[in-house]
């Protein structure tokens, strides 16, 4: 399927025109103009029209099996673009280990991302010991969110791997959507993965022999910090293993009602 062709306007309005006239100076607003194309799109075009259209784009990945995807299918159309891989402090070496053996064997352009106090010893100095025990939100924002706005200021558009069976949450998200920084400024933000599932996953790794995180061999499905992960327990899905025992299902940085970015 051919994509129309989208203009970005890319100041705080955030605007797009389709060429030739139609929705000339229509907001993005909820993202109902561009999902209408791209929902119907393969992720692959996906990837190509905001790679063609974006010049200031970036990518967002912890190196998990979606992430992957996106990378690997990016190396064939902008093998350049920015990886920003948000370093906490708190990985599991296992996550450090495998971006340091992807991003060698991919050649790929990361920049890693790093809350202002450092490291897990400063925050402690300064918050108490163990943070993400005592107010996870705060440990997220000050160590995920924070960091990520910043960096997003220098883009007009980022990728992520999110997608509709990865939990309840994420069930309605859209294929393209609009995201407010702290300072007014909008990005937008794509999911070409949206409607994939679990198995169209595992199924382009197997065919292109991509290597996975070692931790899902272990029980893990989804894998963040290691003090607020744990494997998931047969029922449950794939993020049922973080924040475990805290009224609390995502880090922050995937807004997913509100386009703001809120723990």
């Amino acid at each position: 399927m051919a994509l129309q062709t989208w203009v970005f306007r890319s100041n705080r309005s955030l605007e797009v025109e389709l060429l030739g006239g139609k929705f000339r100076d229509r907001r993005i607003g909820s993202g109902e103009v561009l999902s209408e194309e791209l929902e119907r799109a393969d992720a692959r075009e996906v990837l190509e029209w905001v790679s063609a259209h974006v010049k200031r784009l970036a990518v967002t990945t912890s190196f998990q099996s979606s992430g992957l995807v996106i990378l690997h299918m990016l190396r064939a159309i902008r093998p350049d673009v920015p990886v920003l891989f948000l370093n906490t402090g708190f990985h599991f070496p296992e996550t450090l280990a495998f971006r340091e053996r992807m991003t060698k064997e991919w050649d790929l352009n990361l920049i890693e991302l790093r809350g202002d106090h450092g490291s897990p010893e400063r925050q402690a100095a300064i918050y108490g010991p163990a943070l993400y025990e005592r107010r996870p939100d705060q440990c997220c924002t000050i160590n995920k969110v924070e960091p990520l706005q910043r960096a997003l200021e220098g883009y007009d558009a980022w990728i992520s791997g999110l997608r509709r069976d990865q939990s309840a949450a994420r069930s309605e998200i859209p294929a393209v959507t609009p995201q407010t920084l702290p300072s007014g400024r909008d990005v937008v933000k794509v999911h070409p993965l949206a409607a994939w599932t679990k198995s169209d996953i595992n199924a382009y790794l197997s065919e292109h022999d991509i290597p996975t995180h070692p931790l899902l061999e272990r029980g893990f499905a989804s894998i963040g910090c290691r003090p607020c992960t744990r494997p998931v327990r047969r029922g449950e899905d794939d993020r049922a293993g973080r924040w475990d025992g805290v009224d609390k299902t995502e880090c922050g940085i995937h807004s997913l009602e509100t386009g703001e970015f809120v723990p």
